[in-house]
């Protein structure tokens, strides 16, 4: 581990509202102390809202700027990105902000039944041959339900054609409760205050000429979720993962 990241680590653990519990620390310490205690964490019984995959923390610093009525945690294993957001929460004394660094697929060992209202995921990996690990398919949505209130909603917001139509491909199947959808978030509308908070990656994927997508959909507790039986198209423009994207000839590297 590089001595930079390690002083990220470090500088975050001096931040109120900063919670660093990777897998070994969780197990270590026999649990999270404030499980189903979130409000102490704000000092108010507002909404509770997540982040999931939140990188450089943007979409929950945006969020709990324009939204003082709600709380925003930003939830990610890579703390390294995770510091600029906290840091600048820190800095702007944002009481409604707080970050966890923790595998996803641990939160419901961080968070009590109904403790959660909403989740945004945004601009996470599409997994295009992994339907396990897409954070939109049926385990991520059945862990999801474990803390969310009763129709509790999920946001989506993505560049990727081929997680937009698996999504809502997945959402018809199950007729889970469509709240606002667009395949063309700047394109065909203005934005509305909270979907104009632009992310490190949207800002790219916006320069490179892509649409953005969004779907925001209530998740009730009651029903058999099923996954969608059909063939998508991958994405033409995205051939790695992440950290080694195949870039359009005509752009530059951002």
């Amino acid at each position: 581990m590089g001595k930079n990241k390690l002083q990220k680590f470090a500088e975050m653990e001096t931040y109120e509202r900063v919670f660093q519990y990777p897998f070994a620390r969780l197990q270590a310490e026999g649990g999270f102390p404030l499980k189903g205690q979130w409000h102490s964490v704000f000092g108010n019984d507002r909404p509770i809202v997540l982040e999931l995959g939140c990188g450089r923390g943007e979409y929950t610093v945006g969020l709990a700027r324009r939204f003082g009525e709600k709380n925003f945690i930003g939830v990610d294993i890579k703390g390294a990105r995770m510091w600029a957001g906290a840091k600048q929460s820190n800095e702007e004394g944002l009481g409604n902000a707080a970050f966890l660094r923790t595998d996803i697929e641990l939160i419901d060992r961080f968070f009590a039944p109904g403790e959660v209202s909403e989740i945004w995921i945004t601009f996470p990996d599409p997994q295009m041959k992994k339907v396990r690990k897409r954070l939109t398919s049926t385990r991520f949505l059945e862990l999801y339900r474990q803390v969310l209130k009763d129709g509790g909603l999920v946001h989506l917001k993505t560049d990727s054609p081929f997680l937009y139509t698996y999504t809502t491909a997945l959402v018809q199947l199950n007729r889970l409760p469509v709240c606002e959808q667009t395949a063309d978030l700047y394109g065909q509308s203005q934005a509305n205050d909270i979907l104009s908070i632009k992310t490190y990656y949207e800002q790219q994927w916006l320069d490179r000429g892509l649409s953005i997508k969004y779907l925001c959909f209530g998740l009730p507790q009651a029903g058999g979720l099923a996954e969608p039986d059909i063939e998508i198209e991958p994405d033409s423009y995205r051939s790695f993962n992440r950290s080694r994207r195949s870039q359009p000839s005509n752009t530059s590297n951002a």
